[in-house]
């Protein structure tokens, strides 16, 4: 394309994208079609990959095509493997997309779908985009060290000692979570259960077929990878409708949680090219497949939002969650903006994958433009519901009421108007029994998911069929989470326990292995135990620790790459994480202070606490908000500290009173410069 062209067409998304957005932030009064939404986000992340990322790659980062990676200089078959860039995206995107971007986008939707949308699409160019790629190749520079040793390295012994505190206890917080909401979708649905469990084998024989029959062979095992998994799919309808098949796979919530446990310890100890890598890059087939359909659908049935831009509830007495629009709005949003969880895939697995520089740019940068695409598809599928078909789905039952009667006439009460006999309606369509008071997000995407699909794709006889689909989906896009995840923790133990003893250290070394994936199993499995067995389902005591856990760890990362931008000499580039690191720790302090301290018992953990103990409540609940309360506090303390040393190290430098050195393993030329021409 001549250069005049190619200016004048970014002209032309650049002007689309800024009409988008000003029709959907200035739209008042009458519904929108959700087509505006995609066309907005859609533009701005091109504009924003083409030029933001590229400015970054090029004035910041400096990109080296001829630099080796740590993938081919420190090659082992197990940790370190240099990796197809598609197979690494493909990974890399599994591995970050989790329960952020499903359910969080769709619990804001409270407060309208004007606020979550502008938060999504300007926090991902600007800061989750960033962070993700600034995080991925400074980790690549340190031999795939880890967000924590990179930390006491730049930072200092102690912000480094500080970081690995705060860093190990948020992972461990997020992965419970993480097996918590999967343990919930898939408990007593042996479709999901048996399509979900036919992916271990299916990834097993993509490792052996690309590792020893037909290496090299992308294009062929993806093909083959994405047949098996639509048959996966069917076979997961076709045993839900067998009860010799589907008793085996209807499991209860203990039964699936020791699944869980032991799926995440094989993951952390096999090698990645066996499981791990094949697996995330088979479950992007599903994720992308899915959101294409979804994108599809919206573009071809083009519907209205029936969502206000802004709800009464900006005032923070929403029923969904209680806190005004900021903070909240920002905790609750969580992933499909920014997340802490990123910094730790790029600085753990990815790392160790990739074969050159030049493609961090598209792995770090590109695979989080994709997630943020699947938060404004959450945003798109809870808004097109009817509001009081929102509220009804997920207001619980201590404040909308019980019964469906009683629950119809507290939300109509509200504005939105909604019937019992309507949503009795609804649950038929879908295969359940009621939607009421069915809360935590993921029911109500999946609602809006089939609503979608079915107009487009099947009509309502299918209804049913799409909506486990839809809950299948979003079980299949978080466990890929937490298998990485617990790689990644395993790493953090192995090079914490390599001080005391070196041979633990070698991530190389089965013993070592073994261990040190027990033990981060062992940690996240403790607390995923405890939610399963606690009375209201244990994401009402774990579900508000993850919004600030996941947003701290994203400023404990932005603290460390702004340090290693001051160490390079590129000062004046420091704006580029340093902005997003000052709105992190705006939004997640107030929030914290909030949760911990707030009078409101529907808002702080202590004066829930209170409440539950002045009127005799379960001792159970009044611990976890206790516990909430301390863990909340701890790791604010915890980033606190790290943000005190990073700014001191900052000053000494600029200053000029402490030398700027970075940690940087020392150049080697690539082997592979020759194939990239």
């Amino acid at each position: 394309m001549k250069p005049s062209l190619r200016v004048l067409l970014w002209i032309a998304i650049a002007l689309l994208g800024a009409l988008a957005v000003a029709t959907i932030a200035l739209h008042r009064g009458e519904q929108i079609n959700a087509l505006w939404l995609v066309t907005a986000a859609v533009c701005t992340y091109a504009v924003g990959y083409r030029f933001y990322s590229k400015y970054i790659a090029a004035k910041l980062l400096a990109l080296d095509a001829h630099r080796a990676t740590p993938a081919e200089r420190l090659e082992n078959g197990r940790d370190f493997v240099p990796t197809n860039k598609w197979v690494v995206f493909g990974h890399h995107f599994a591995a970050i997309a989790g329960p952020g971007p499903l359910v969080g986008p769709v619990l804001a939707a409270q407060f309208g779908y004007l606020p979550g949308t502008l938060w999504i699409i300007v926090g991902a160019v600007f800061g989750g985009c960033v962070q993700d790629f600034v995080i991925l190749l400074f980790s690549v520079r340190r031999d795939g060290k880890s967000l924590t040793e990179m930390a006491k390295e730049e930072i200092g012994p102690v912000g480094g000692l500080v970081a690995y505190g705060s860093v190990i206890s948020i992972l461990i917080i997020l992965l419970a979570v993480c097996a918590l909401i999967v343990v919930n979708a898939l408990k007593q649905s042996p479709w999901g259960a048996f399509t979900i469990a036919m992916t271990i084998p299916i990834a097993l024989l993509m490792g052996v077929y690309l590792r020893r029959l037909r290496p090299g062979r992308v294009l062929e095992t993806s093909a083959i990878g994405f047949v098996l998994v639509l048959a996966a799919i069917w076979g997961g309808q076709w045993a839900s409708q067998t009860p010799a098949v589907g008793k085996y796979f209807t499991l209860t919530a203990p039964a699936l949680a020791i699944a869980i446990i032991v799926y995440g310890f094989a993951a952390s100890a096999l090698p990645v090219w066996l499981l791990l890598a094949p697996r995330d890059y088979l479950s992007t087939f599903v994720k992308l497949g899915t959101i294409g359909l979804l994108a599809l659908g919206i573009v071809a049935m083009h519907p209205m939002l029936h969502m206000p831009a802004l709800t009464r509830f900006i005032d923070g007495t929403g029923p969904v969650f209680a806190g005004k629009l900021f903070p909240f709005a920002f905790i609750t949003i969580a992933c499909g903006a920014i997340s802490g969880f990123h910094s730790l895939i790029s600085s753990g697995t990815t790392p160790k994958l990739i074969r050159r520089e030049t493609e961090i740019r598209m792995v770090g940068y590109g695979a989080m433009l994709c997630e943020s695409l699947v938060a404004i598809m959450a945003t798109v599928a809870a808004c097109v519901l009817d509001p009081g078909t929102y509220f009804a789905i997920n207001s619980p039952a201590g404040i909308a009421g019980q019964l469906p009667e009683t629950a119809a006439r507290t939300i109509s009460g509200w504005g939105f108007p909604v019937t019992a006999s309507g949503m009795q309606a609804l649950a038929h369509s879908v295969g359940e029994q009621t939607l009421f008071n069915r809360t935590g997000g993921a029911p109500a995407f999946a609602v809006g998911m089939a609503h979608i699909f079915s107009s487009s794709l099947g009509g309502q006889a299918v209804m049913a069929l799409w909506y486990h689909f839809a809950l299948m989906f979003e079980a299949l896009f978080i466990l890929t989470v937490l298998d990485a995840g617990t790689r990644v923790g395993r790493f953090m133990i192995q090079d914490a326990l390599g001080h005391v003893w070196k041979p633990l250290g070698r991530t190389s070394w089965y013993p070592s292995i073994l261990t040190t994936s027990g033990l981060i199993c062992a940690a996240w499995g403790y607390f995923l135990w405890q939610g399963v067995r606690d009375p209201l389902g244990g994401i009402n005591s774990l579900w508000p620790l993850f919004g600030i856990a996941n947003q701290l760890l994203a400023a404990v990362a932005l603290c460390v790459a702004t340090t290693i931008i001051i160490k390079m000499h590129r000062a004046k580039y420091a704006l580029v994480t340093l902005a997003p690191l000052a709105w992190l720790v705006t939004v997640t302090f107030t929030a914290s202070w909030h949760k911990v301290f707030d009078s409101d018992p529907r808002i702080g953990f202590l004066a829930q606490a209170r409440q539950l103990a002045a009127a005799g409540g379960n001792a159970r609940l009044i611990f976890n908000n206790r516990l909430d309360a301390v863990v909340t506090g701890v790791l604010i303390v915890m980033v606190t500290l790290i943000l005190l040393e990073s700014a001191r190290q900052w000053l000494d430098i600029l200053s000029g009173r402490k030398a700027a050195r970075v940690s940087e393993t020392p150049f080697v030329v690539t082997r592979l410069a020759e194939e990239q021409g």
